[in-house]
Parts: structure tokens; sequence; C-alpha cells
């Protein structure tokens, strides 16, 4: 991997003081051939929680084992909640779910993967096991322990891999959000995945115009295609704006990563209380062979179907998510 260059640091420093802000995601299946429909209302947050002191003055980032810098946001205090996001977006993608949780009480903290928002932009390691080996060196330097951990698809996929390499010890409950696992990719073994087509014509969409692709994907990402929903310009433009911040080749990779990595065997270590949520209307990420599939391997795992429910909908339907997330947690 090459170490972050130089400017990086100044890079992520103008992004931080900006004030771009972002959305929530990942992939998906007819996604790619309807490609061109829309949002969903990112609001911003009506409390403000407390930030810690040191992210008030400083950009709170860490290095991981191979050198790549990691941008990430703590809030609040109390027992700590960590979030991992979709492609392609970052940290900001929470926003609402982390003001909500640090004013009922939590420490809540998300972080940019490798590739994504403000972290660095390494040519290697973005691949499944180096995010979970990331997210692990986050919880090491933040001595993090009873953590809840929360991940919204290519995120879900992270927190398994997390708990499939590195264990339990500092986790106390899972929560899985339109995730990936078990796996995407259509295969002799998993018949009703998505062919490989799908994230071919991704991979495409990245290399021949990715501006013009985000823009399109976010229509089906917010179920913005379907009758009688009103396309919100604003959540259009805020998930374009955090998939540009991504670097190319990071998010390129990151396809492969989400679609074709098998977690199935992840998914029989998770021996913690676990929330499965995921929409019955989800266009990214179907729910019969994601969510359902997975309820069924983790033990003693809760389904919850979110009625009518996008891919997007922790944007989309913040506060049942939230409400959904505060039971489970309090439980």
């Amino acid at each position: 991997m090459t170490a972050p260059i130089s400017h990086d640091k100044s890079r992520r420093k103008f992004l931080v003081t900006s004030s771009g802000i972002l959305a929530a995601a990942t992939i998906g299946p007819a996604v790619f051939a309807s490609a061109a429909k829309a949002g969903t209302a990112a609001t911003a947050p009506h409390h403000h929680a407390k930030i810690n002191a040191k992210e008030s003055n400083e950009m709170n980032t860490i290095t991981t084992k191979d050198g790549t810098q990691i941008y990430f946001k703590d809030w609040g205090k109390g027992q700590p909640v960590v979030f991992s996001h979709g492609w392609p977006l970052d940290a900001d993608a929470w926003d609402r779910q982390m003001d909500f949780l640090a004013n009922n009480g939590y420490r809540v903290i998300a972080h940019d993967r490798r590739g994504h928002g403000r972290s660095s932009q390494p040519w290697n390691g973005n691949n499944m096991d180096q995010y979970a080996d990331d997210l692990s060196d986050l919880f090491e330097k933040l001595d993090l322990q009873d953590a809840i951990m929360v991940g919204h698809s290519t995120g879900g996929g992270e927190v398994a891999r997390y708990i499939g390499r590195h264990g339990t010890k500092r986790v106390a409950k899972a929560v899985l959000i339109s995730a990936v696992p078990p796996i995407m990719v259509q295969s002799a073994t998993n018949p009703g995945g998505l062919p490989i087509k799908v994230f071919d014509d991704i991979r495409a969409g990245l290399s021949t115009n990715r501006s013009q692709f985000f823009k399109d994907l976010a229509i089906p990402f917010f179920g913005y295609n379907r009758p009688g929903v009103k396309v919100v310009q604003g959540t259009v433009d805020w998930f374009w704006f955090m998939g540009m911040l991504g670097g190319y080749k990071g998010l390129y990779d990151c396809v492969k990563a989400f679609s074709e990595t098998d977690f199935n065997e992840d998914l029989k270590k998770i021996d913690v209380p676990t929330l499965v949520l995921h929409g019955d209307d989800d266009q990214i990420v179907p729910i019969k062979d994601a969510g359902i599939l997975t309820a069924k391997i983790v033990k003693n795992a809760k389904l919850k179907i979110i009625p009518g429910g996008p891919h997007g909908m922790c944007n989309t339907l913040p506060d049942e998510i939230n409400a959904e997330l505060l039971a489970f947690i309090r439980s």
C-alpha cells in the first residue's frame, strides 16, 4: 500500500471545515438498468449532540497499522455505539442516528472507511478484511468496550467481517441495516443473488462518469422512482456529494468487496444479540437474498421488516429507524 501522500491532511482539513454534508448507501439490482430516479429529505438534526472536546478543536483521525489515516466522529458520552456506513458514503450518512442516540445518553462514533470521505485514499487494502482490521484499530485506539455495532449496507458486511476476524470481546450487540450479507452476487450456491453484470455495470458507471452515475443511483437508493414518492433534490445532492468525496480507486475496489465477499461464516460467529432491519422495498440489496437469509443464519437474531422501506431508509424514515435502534439497544 502506498503511504498517504502529503496533501491528504490538507484535503481532509478542507473537507471538514467546508459544510458539504452527505448521505447513506451501497449498491444494487435493477438500480442500474433504470439508473435515473431520486433521493429523500436529509433534514438537519433538530438537536445538537454534545461533541467531545477534542473534536471541537481538531480533526479526529487514527493511523492504522498499515499507515492509512482514518477519519472519525466521536460525540456524546455513555455506552459506545459504533456506526459503519454504506457505499459510496461516509460517516455523515449517520448524522440523524448519531444525533438522536447521543441525545439519549450514548457515545456515538462513526468513521470514514478507507478510500471514502475524509480518510486516506490508499491504492491497496480496499477489501473487506482490511476494512474490518481498520475498524479493529479504531476500537483499540479508542479502547471501546461493550459497544453496539451498527452497519448499513456495505457497513453491515464490515460489522460481520469484524466479528468474524476479531470476535465479540468488545461487542455487546449488533445491528445490520439493509446489509449486504450473506453474499450479494449470484452463483450456483447463491441462485437468488444479483448477476455479476449488475456489479460490472456499477464499475462501468464509475469509470465512465461517476458524477452522473451517483445522481442516477440516488433515485432507486431512496425509492424516489416509486409512484407517488416525491424526489427530494437536496437528498440527491447530499448523496452525490458524499460519493464524489471518495477516491475513485477505493470506491471502484469496494464494489468487489461488497458484492463478492461471502459472509456466511462470519454470520455464524456472531454470538451477541443481533437486530436485522431491512425494508421490503429495497431495490439495491433485495431483502429476500439478504436480510431474511441473514436472520436465519445468525443465532437468535431478531428480524424487523420495514414496510415500504427503501435502501436509504435511515434517511427517508429516520424516526422509525431511530426508534427501532433505541428500543433494541435498551432491551
